[in-house]
């Protein structure tokens, strides 16, 4: 019925030239697929299909002030690392929108954020095998230039089916000087924010009183002069016993901050955030990435560099509190740093550590002061990165890393604590012609914990705009046991025409984290061959 509805509203809007035109067409389509062969050195299992794959289908139809949508999947069976409950196929999104010049109402999945994401971002993210899209109703308002309002209703996507709880949210959005007239030339520009969202659950334990209404709250401003910009973002929510937080009865809280000064030449950035108790679900039975209503950004760089993601960092939503400070400068053409073409620099800083806590009973859990650092450093890292280009025809990236990772807070394994690490990077870039390049990329990793020393080499050669070849080569050369000191070879060949990818690689994959955003899924070691097809349209 709602859809119906929408329809109708929208159809007696739609102008002349609209009510002419044919409407317009896109999708998307992706395959993944890999062979698996076992491999008992990595430990990379035996995989009974041989063949596994995760794929989908987008289509959107737009027609005037109407879109609508839909997105099938299939995982058969859902590759390695992925959730076994993918398993099937199926059409795992559907909805249509229409919008006019001050409301747009949805009805079906959809995707939204209040703010940051502190206490509401529903998002997808396939990499990950994440996606807690919202199945019900959603309405933004724009009722004078300036303020938004967003209204949001329904339950979040479960695999194949969704959660037996109901999520409830509204946000509200001011930008001052749009909204009011004798602020609209004034220099400091403002806005300001706030947002509700709760749960309904049904409290389903007869030996514990649970809340079946679950709300949290929050309010954000931000500020921006000339070339400085700050915002900042405050959460609480109530008492939320799930099975992460076994079952206690703590509020809830978290801010995130965010500074910048940026002028030609010159970025700077410092970032912070405060997080306890702020893991906020749908179902409160269900842990990893599943049925997350909010999101909690990360504050260290998300890194690219193959032996960089050995030891990504995963966001501890029970409490952690950290910072970050980055700084970017260009020393100028024609100078004694910047030379012929110029010299970019980058500095990065990033910490994180625990909370400080003081144990209550079993039913509260724990008391932390705000502003109190725990003992326990979780992340550390420190970055330095040049970038400089030397003639026509070739430039290089140098960098080096510092990193200290508590691999059992992190991957939650029991034993060895603390991996400290120093990482460098040669990145070497030539053009060989106007379409081809060759890039060759060396890194080698230092540590004395862990599997001990890495060194990677990989060669990369580029024909635009259609072929790409690459071979690289991770070497765990450092290994304590000598046995277990194995090289990790890939081989991958890439062909692009127009919206078009089509990839084939052979890949010894070691085990480890993927981590997007502070947000992470396990990836096994495998060893066989995979393919990629993908296509815009």
């Amino acid at each position: 019925m709602p859809v119906l509805l929408i329809l109708a509203a929208a159809s007696s809007q739609l102008d002349a030239q609209s009510v002419l035109s044919p409407g317009n067409f896109s999708g998307y389509f992706e395959a993944n697929g890999q062979y698996y062969q076992k491999d008992d050195k990595i430990e990379a299992p035996e995989v009974n299909e041989k063949w596994l794959n995760n794929g989908f289908m987008s289509l959107t139809y737009t027609y005037g002030g109407l879109t609508a949508g839909v997105r099938y999947e299939s995982y058969l069976n859902p590759l390695l690392g992925f959730d076994p409950n993918y398993k099937g196929n199926g059409l795992t999104n559907r909805f249509i929108t229409y919008t006019n010049a001050k409301l747009s109402v949805t009805a079906g999945n959809f995707y939204e954020q209040f703010g940051s994401g502190l206490v509401f971002r529903t998002y997808w993210e396939p990499n990950l095998g994440l996606d807690n899209s919202m199945d019900g109703l959603r309405a933004v308002f724009t009722p004078v230039q300036g303020i938004t309002i967003k209204g949001v209703i329904g339950r979040q996507r479960d695999f194949f089916t969704y959660s037996n709880s109901i999520v409830r949210g509204v946000d509200a959005d001011i930008q001052l000087n749009d909204a009011v007239k004798f602020l609209a030339d004034k220099k400091l520009r403002i806005g300001l924010g706030g947002s509700f969202v709760s749960k309904y659950q049904k409290d389903d334990r007869p030996s514990l009183i649970l809340p079946e209404n679950v709300g949290a709250t929050a309010g954000r401003i931000s500020l921006k002069y000339g070339k400085v910009a700050f915002d900042a973002e405050y959460a609480y929510k109530i008492n939320d016993p799930i099975q992460s937080n076994l079952f206690t009865y703590n509020t809830g809280e978290a801010l995130f901050t965010n500074l910048t000064y940026t002028k030609k030449g010159l970025g700077v950035r410092l970032s912070g955030k405060r997080v306890s108790n702020m893991d906020f679900r749908s179902d409160r039975a269900v842990t990893g990435t599943r049925l997350m209503i909010n999101y909690l950004p990360a504050v260290n760089r998300q890194q690219t560099y193959r032996l960089a993601t050995l030891y990504p960092y995963a966001t501890q939503p029970l409490g952690e509190m950290g910072g970050s400070a980055e700084v970017y400068y260009n020393f100028k053409p024609k100078t004694r740093l910047g030379g012929e073409y110029g010299t970019t620099v980058m500095v990065n800083y990033a910490t994180v550590s625990d909370i400080e806590r003081h144990a209550l009973d079993d039913t509260l859990g724990y008391k932390s002061d705000f502003f109190a650092v725990g003992d326990d450093c979780f992340y550390q890292e420190s970055t330095l990165e040049v970038t400089k280009k030397v003639s026509k025809k070739s430039k290089f990236i140098i960098s080096y890393l510092y990193q200290v990772y508590d691999k059992n807070k992190i991957e939650g394994k029991i034993g060895q604590r603390q991996v400290t690490s120093h990482l460098g990077v040669i990145d070497y870039t030539y053009k060989l012609t106007s379409t081809k390049s060759v890039r060759f990329d060396v890194e080698h990793l230092y540590t004395e914990q862990d599997k001990g020393n890495w060194v990677m080499g990989l060669i990369e050669f580029n024909a635009a705009p259609n072929w790409s070849f690459t071979v690289f080569d991770e070497w765990n050369y450092g290994n304590e046991d000598a046995d277990h000191r194995y090289h990790y070879f890939n081989g991958s060949i890439n062909y692009i025409d127009g919206g078009t990818r089509v990839g084939i690689s052979w890949a010894r994959q070691r085990a480890g984290l993927l981590c997007v955003g502070g947000v992470c899924r396990y990836v096994p070691a495998s060893n066989g061959l995979s393919l990629t097809i993908s296509s815009r349209f």
